[in-house]
Formats: C-alpha cells, structure tokens, sequence
C-alpha cells in the first residue's frame, strides 16, 4: 500500500451531490481552487451539450486534505454540489417512493441501462441511469485537475483536443500542439483549425434537427513525463495498458489508440519504428513519436499521445426501440435529457484521467511522503539518465 495514489467516487446524477476522496497525494502540494473550477468550466462547455449545462455551474469544495493552500499528506476530499437536485427531491430522496410511481422500464439502446438492471436487480432503470451517467466525469474532472496542478510542479503538462465528430476529420500534424492551448480552449468543438471547427459545428446541428446524435474522437498530449514511468516486466504494469484503460473508463469511449496505432498496423517496421539518436544537450532522442511516448509499456521520454473513440450518445430524441422489462412489448426507448455530441467535454475528462494516472505512476516511482521529498528522488533520478 506504501507509495498509491488512489480515489474513490460517489454520487448519483440528480442526488444531492457528487464527492471523491483522494489518498496518497504527498504533502506541501500547493493547491488553487480556481484551476479546478475552470477545469469544470471547461468541461461544461462545447458544442452539442443539452440543457443540463444551463442549470449547473459546477464549483469544487474542498472538505479535507488541504490547508494553508497546501495538501496535508491526509486524503483529500471534494465535493461538487448537484444544483438541480432540489427539482429532484421527490425521485431522488432516500424516504421509500410510495408505489412504483417514476419507475423506468424501457431500456436504451447503447445505454447501461438493460444490463445495469439485470446485473444488480432493479426494478426501477432509474437506479442505473443516475451512476453511469456521464455527470460522474464532473467530479473525475476535479481530482485530474489535482492531478495536474501536482504534475506542474514536474513541468508536465497534458492538453487534450478533437480530431474528429461525425464524418468532419482532423490531425493535427504540427510539432507542438501546446503553442495552440489558448485556441483549442476557445473553439466551441475543442479544434485548432477554424474551418475544420465550422464543419463539425454544421454536422452536430444536422444531426440535432434529424433527433440523432455524434460521437467522434480526441487526442490527449503528455509532454515532459520521464522515461521509465510502467513496466515491461508486468502485464498489469504496463503504461499504455493502464492509460488505456483509464481512458477506456470513460463514459461512451469504445476505442482507444496509442501513437500511430492504427496506422502502424498496416506498415513494414522500417516505415513505423522511431529510430533513436543522442546528443550532449537531449540525451537519447527520436525525431519520429510514431510510437506515442511508450514501448514495451514504458515511457520513453517523448510525448505521450493517445487517442480516444466515443460512439454516438445513447438517448436520442427519435428514440430507437427496445422493450418494456416488464411487459416485455415493444416499445420506444425513454428519452431522457442529454447531448447530442460530447466529443469535447470528454477531451477535456480524458485530460484528468491520463494526468491522475501520471501521478499515480510518478508517485509510486519517486515516492516521498512530502513534495521536497519526492522531488529530491526525482532530481537525482533525472541526473542518473543524464549521466547515461
């Protein structure tokens, strides 16, 4: 257990709250409740979200784990305040519901929502609509946003983008995508490219007037992460393995690939491995990151790229068909309110997800129950590479 870095969630979508506590963060980190909210702020925006963004304006609370601006060493509690549960009290309160009134039997399509039921047993859909809804990736938001305000103090930063919603395709192709941060985070698709961003904001308004709904995927940039994060010794230790699952973790995320993956798969080893180079200033280099900053399942000292592919949202206002779980007749899918496309929001997640998984690497490698203690063990890390 020495040296994990780990979080727990709670909360339902329209309950009172969502809430996680974080253990294993070491001491003396500062933290700025500012960056988080605008983290969350970030989260809820993008083009193609429904009109729950209009009624929460998510803001973090910090309960425990932090003092004078800094972590104590203790685990670390947030929570973020469900603003539309008052209009839910009577659905939601713990009090027994009187009868079967609001009770959900229609199933969607694509949706957790049949095998929710039947793995746990209820007999109200309801109950897995409310945990494996995508509000949960408010709160996961948060603790990556602690996440990163700790990898800051290592300069590694991490920046997510959109490649593609619908049929509308983009790739970035330039070599450093952080010089466009401040675009990336004012285009309403999370796209560099302008035009390319009015062509995606075309194809998720088709798709809204026909009652459908987009997926798409995005990318998310590592840069400055050490070599020798993971493991080529254990399965389950392996850096990408882990990213992947993180990312695959993530509500409506169906794909997932590292580097050039895909295209890879598809060329000779001399067209696709990167090949390694020194100098006196870099050290051990590679001019190509075709392999995406891992090999073997561990960190390689370039940027760290992976990609994440969301299918298309489940509710849809033309709903497809399903069948009453109860009566067991056709009927149509129950239409809840959601987004049409949240390929952006989820770029803006994955972020917090890869940069709480870094930490959790950096903190089971450097160790250290204080930050002046960890970053002691990282520098005379960095000076024995140097020296190789």
């Amino acid at each position: 257990m020495k040296n994990m870095l780990r979080y727990l969630s709670a909360g339902e979508s329209h309950g009172k709250g969502l809430v996680a506590i974080i253990e294993g963060l070491p001491s003396n980190i500062p933290i700025d409740i500012n960056i988080i909210n605008e983290d969350l702020r970030r989260r809820q925006q993008g083009y193609g979200r429904g009109n729950r963004m209009k009624i929460e304006k998510d803001r973090v609370e910090i309960i425990t784990g932090v003092r004078d601006g800094k972590t104590l060493g203790s685990p670390l509690t947030i929570m973020i305040e469900n603003i539309d549960y008052k209009n839910w009290t009577n659905i939601m309160g713990l009090e027994k519901l009187e009868g079967e009134q609001n009770h959900i039997k229609e199933p969607r399509p694509g949706h957790g929502d049949l095998v929710g039921a039947l793995k746990y047993n209820h007999m109200d859909i309801r109950n897995v609509i409310e945990r494996a809804s995508a509000r949960e990736t408010a709160i996961r938001t948060a603790v990556g946003s602690i996440a990163k305000q700790f990898l800051s103090i290592f300069n590694i930063e991490i920046l997510g983008h959109v490649i593609s919603i619908g049929q509308v395709n983009y790739r970035f192709c330039q070599k450093d995508i952080f010089n466009y941060k401040n675009r990336i985070d004012e285009s309403p698709v999370r796209c560099i490219d302008t035009n390319v961003e009015v062509e995606m904001i075309q194809e998720i308004e088709m798709a809204k007037q026909t009652g459908d709904s987009l997926g798409g995927s995005f990318e998310v940039v590592i840069r400055n992460v050490p070599v020798g994060l993971g493991s080529y010794a254990h399965f389950d230790r392996k850096l990408d393995g882990i990213l992947a699952q993180g990312i695959m973790g993530l509500q409506g995320i169906k794909a997932v690939e590292i580097g050039d993956g895909i295209d890879g798969s598809s060329k000779a080893g001399s067209r696709f491995h990167d090949e390694i180079g020194y100098s006196e200033v870099q050290g051990y280099y590679r001019n190509t990151n075709r392999a995406g900053g891992i090999e073997a399942g561990v960190s390689n000292g370039e940027d760290i790229i992976i990609r994440g592919y969301m299918k298309p949202i489940p509710t849809l206002t033309k709903p497809l068909k399903t069948v009453n779980m109860l009566t067991k007749k056709e009927k149509e899918a129950i239409v809840e309110r959601s987004d049409n496309c949240a390929v952006p929001a989820a770029s803006v997640v994955a972020e917090g997800i890869c940069a709480f998984i870094i930490a959790m690497e950096m903190v089971e490698k450097f160790g250290g129950d204080s930050i002046e203690e960890m970053l002691s063990n990282y520098k005379r890390y960095i000076d024995y590479l140097r020296s190789r």
